[in-house]
């Protein structure tokens, strides 16, 4: 393993050092502030059993050339939904979205995407897959092939053109993602979480490369609009980004000018505060008006699987957090938690997310807090945790959604196809998988139902009372 890593990093080398030779020629780009993408008063919704279930509401923004624009937020806050939407794959409800000032009724014509899984086809070879988009645009066979060697150079993938995804490694295969996407040249380069599917090395490998390139003013595309939930990826690429809060629909929270030179230090104070200001304005501690975990009632009848996802986070995982919360007397700094594990602040969001939504802790200034529910679930034996979780859950409208659909078919099973249908109206087949990855964690560790993986099929636990009554008083 260490042999093929040191490869890897060896040919990452190589890729580098061959990028000002093969850009040398290339005319630098325009960074004029040319507007070429704009959303006004974009609202999304979609349809739902209890009506419209509204995604974003109201969301104006404008993306010039010469700048790299981060949409940042939580899992819920439709910044997937609005990238989908300036590339035109989604329809607005209302408002409007224009490219070079002209409205959108299909397809964006300037922009191209890179997506968090490749993408690719498998039984197409690097050169194959990285031709499709020309091939769309009906490019000719041998211009398309000539300009898909091009971008397979650029993006430090000489060599590889007769090889297939399986031979590829994931940080290989993201490149091949990326040179599809730069060959046909747009004007905007959408990005949807790009490096989330990597592991942390080859992602912070693949991030300095992607924004090397940038700088050099030599990419072949002049605006980038990246999806991220990770704060300090926003900071480190991004010259503005933009925050989407969700509850009960995604708006533009805030907007934050950059303005750090490039290679930014991760250790200088601009750096750091700039990542305390986003996060603080990421997690609404600024901007709502109640403490993040104290829901109020109305607040919970309102809550779907669409407007309140599920964090990915697993019991092992929300449990462990709220353990080491315990153990520093039930309240602690989150930065000073993260530093003590070699984390960032973001690795924790997802638990945190989870607690909050389980009503197991609260957030006052940079402190987590426990609870008493989540004092009590900490603290806890396997089995006592496993009753207060299961009455906690109730707030998970996910796990609620499975637990009512068992008891409500006669047999206490469903496909898992059922429940994958109906959040595909809402979420990507990657965020439906998450959810329901989930959902199927937190609802057996709760002893609400089982997952049967072979026919993929959730059925009802019925044997315990205690667990049929909490559920049952949850429908109420």
């Amino acid at each position: 393993m260490v042999l093929n890593a040191l490869r890897h990093l060896r040919a990452d080398r190589q890729a580098r050092a061959g990028l000002a030779h093969l850009t040398a020629d290339r005319p630098r780009r325009p960074a004029d502030g040319e507007l070429l993408l704009e959303s006004v008063g974009l609202t999304k919704s979609y349809a739902g059993a209890d009506g419209e279930l509204p995604v974003l509401s109201g969301i104006d923004l404008q993306i010039r050339a010469g700048e790299v624009v981060a949409l940042l937020g939580k899992s819920g806050s439709g910044k997937s939904t609005l990238l989908r939407c300036l590339a035109g794959l989604v329809p607005a409800s209302s408002g409007r979205v224009a490219y070079r000032g002209s409205p959108l009724t299909g397809a964006n014509p300037g922009t191209a995407m890179v997506f968090q899984t490749f993408a690719l086809l498998p039984w197409l070879t690097v050169q194959q897959n990285v031709e499709l988009g020309l091939e769309a645009k009906g490019v000719p066979a041998a211009e398309r092939t000539d300009a898909a060697r091009q971008a397979i150079d650029l993006i430090g993938l000489d060599g590889f053109e007769s090889a297939y995804p399986k031979e590829l490694s994931g940080g290989m295969r993201q490149r091949v993602g990326f040179a599809r996407a730069l060959v046909v040249e747009p004007d905007v380069l959408m990005m949807d979480e790009p490096f989330s599917a990597l592991d942390v090395l080859t992602a912070e490998n693949l991030r300095g490369e992607l924004m090397e390139l940038w700088e050099s003013g030599q990419f072949p595309t002049r605006a980038i609009v990246l999806v991220t939930h990770n704060i300090e990826e926003a900071v480190l690429m991004a010259d503005r980004i933009v925050v989407l809060g969700a509850r009960p629909y995604g708006t533009i929270r805030e907007v934050f000018e950059v303005g750090l030179e490039r290679p930014r230090d991760r250790n200088s104070p601009a750096f750091e505060d700039l990542i305390d200001r986003v996060y603080r304005t990421m997690t609404g501690r600024q901007k709502e008006g109640r403490v993040p975990g104290r829901h109020e009632a109305l607040e919970l009848e309102k809550r779907t699987p669409a407007n309140t996802p599920l964090p990915p986070a697993s019991v092992d995982g929300l449990s462990g957090l709220a353990e080491m919360v315990l153990d520093r007397g039930g309240r602690c700094d989150l930065a000073d938690l993260a530093d003590e594990l070699g984390l960032e602040v973001d690795d924790l969001l997802p638990q945190v997310d989870a607690l909050d939504l389980l009503g197991f802790t609260t957030l006052s200034g940079d402190d987590l807090l426990l609870t008493d529910t989540g004092t009590a679930f900490a603290g806890a034996d396997v089995q006592e945790s496993k009753k207060i979780f299961a009455e906690a859950v109730q707030h998970a409208p996910l796990v609620t959604l499975i637990t009512k659909s068992l008891r409500n078919n006669s047999g206490g099973t469903r496909r898992a196809g059922f429940f994958r249908d109906l959040l595909a109206h809402h979420f990507t087949d990657e965020q439906v998988t998450r959810q329901l990855e989930t959902a199927t964690d937190w609802g057996r560790y709760a002893e609400l139902y089982s997952y049967d993986a072979e026919p993929q099929e959730y059925h009802l636990d019925e044997n315990d009372d205690t667990r049929l009554a909490v559920t049952a008083a949850g429908q109420g």
